[in-house]
């Protein structure tokens, strides 16, 4: 945390101060999830954080203390305000902020920042909606999690018309509404949501390359030089529709019997697939080099998920080399070409994404074909973009409401590229 000192207000929420020294400007986040927590939301808001810090901006990042967490390493420029959390259902590992009103409201009027952003929906997100708006704070959000989706996978679908109404609520308080996809913006705007903006996710080119590839990884489970290591890396849950995956390796795995199957990621289902499907290897959860390594050794990358607002492992996987058969939704519906860098199939449609699977499988020359054209196809996603995009639209915001800093700093006057002003 903070080195400028930590004031203890409370057993429940622990606050810093905004550092006192001059910046461009002072940015709080809240959000439920943060690194070093691995899933797509917290690692875009490490980079999107990170981006800013390097452009010299302050961030406090208001977020739940997680069940085993001590105090976060102090980082000049950044801190953190830590709230009590309760395990979300079914996300054990995680943990939602609990209400946190009248103690957001007292931290922001004593240390104001210039504007707040909202990047998840739980009651600590509705929480600081409320204590922006009394303190007439400019407030931003994202749209990153179809909660109302994922009530269907969890036994609670008659809920899904309150989560709906409560996510537009939420959401439609802020000033602008950040999703990372063309389709989700048109969704979004189609279902009552208001002021949507585009600003899309990056994926790290640096990090995430075909050069990462390791023959001693791919010995480890069994696959030789020429064998066909099918992958998918992500929470082993049913939101994610891992079933689908392990059903399309299986009929693959009838027509190609040295194929290799490679799960990266924990989640609820690891148990029982590793009781019904013995030859999957189960690599757990991988980060940094290691992922990229795991990416980079394997070939065909299966994702069956209908619940992404976009989906990070799918540019993952394009830039470490691997062609992809995915539903043609979210990223992949935007990032993923047929027979360019992989094969699309019409969202819930089962059987054909089975057989595209099997055939791409089958296929080794266009598999080839498909992989040499991945890395290139995902090179413009670059994270530099996509921190000026972020910072672009709470530029604009801050611009209605009388904020000079654009012009201050010298940002161009309109939107940078991936970002579609409203």
């Amino acid at each position: 945390m903070s080195t400028l000192g930590l004031v203890n207000t409370s057993e429940d929420l622990l606050i810093e101060s905004f550092a006192t020294r001059p910046s461009s400007l002072r940015i709080a986040i809240v959000t439920e999830t943060f690194p070093p927590e691995v899933n797509g939301v917290a690692m875009t808001l490490g980079r999107i954080v990170e981006g800013l810090l390097q452009r010299g901006h302050a961030v406090q990042v208001v977020r739940p203390r997680q069940s085993s967490e001590l105090s976060p390493e102090p980082r000049a420029g950044l801190d953190q305000v830590l709230s009590k959390g309760v395990p979300l259902p079914s996300y054990g590992e995680l943990r939602f902020g609990l209400p946190a009103k009248n103690r957001l409201s007292k931290l922001w009027h004593d240390n104001r920042p210039d504007i707040v952003h909202v990047a998840t929906e739980g009651p600590l997100g509705w929480s600081a909606v409320a204590a922006a708006r009394k303190l007439q704070l400019p407030v931003t959000s994202s749209f990153h999690t179809n909660f109302h989706s994922y009530s269907q996978h969890y036994g609670i679908g008659l809920l899904k018309s309150p989560i709906e109404t409560y996510l537009r609520k939420l959401h439609n308080r802020t000033q602008a509404t950040m999703a990372p996809t063309q389709a989700m913006v048109q969704e979004l705007r189609q279902r009552g949501f208001e002021n949507v903006t585009l600003v899309a996710r990056g994926v790290a080119t640096s990090l995430f390359q075909p050069s990462r590839r390791s023959q001693a990884l791919r010995d480890t489970w069994g696959a030789g030089p020429n064998d066909l290591v099918v992958m998918l890396v992500g929470r082993l849950a049913k939101e994610k529709n891992v079933s689908l995956v392990v059903s399309a390796f299986q009929a693959i795995l009838a027509r190609v019997p040295s194929a290799k199957l490679v799960l990266v990621g924990a989640g609820p289902m690891r148990e029982a697939l590793e009781t019904a499907c013995p030859q999957i290897h189960f690599a757990g959860v991988r980060k940094g080099d290691d992922l990229a390594a795991h990416y980079a050794s394997g070939d065909l990358f299966l994702f069956g998920s209908l619940t992404e607002t976009f989906g990070n492992v799918v540019p993952e996987a394009l830039a470490s080399g691997m062609a992809v058969v995915s539903y043609a939704h979210a990223a992949a519906s935007e990032l993923v070409v047929n027979d360019y860098n992989g094969v699309l199939v019409e969202p819930g449609d089962a059987p054909a994404f089975v057989q595209a699977a099997v055939a791409l499988a089958l296929d080794d020359a266009k598999l080839a074909r498909l992989r040499a054209a991945a890395a290139s196809s995902v090179a413009h996603l670059a994270w530099d973009s996509i921190y000026d995009g972020f910072l672009g639209v709470l530029t604009q915001v801050l611009e209605r409401n009388g904020h000079q800093f654009a012009r201050a700093t010298r940002l161009p006057a309109s939107l940078p590229s991936g970002v579609v002003a409203q």
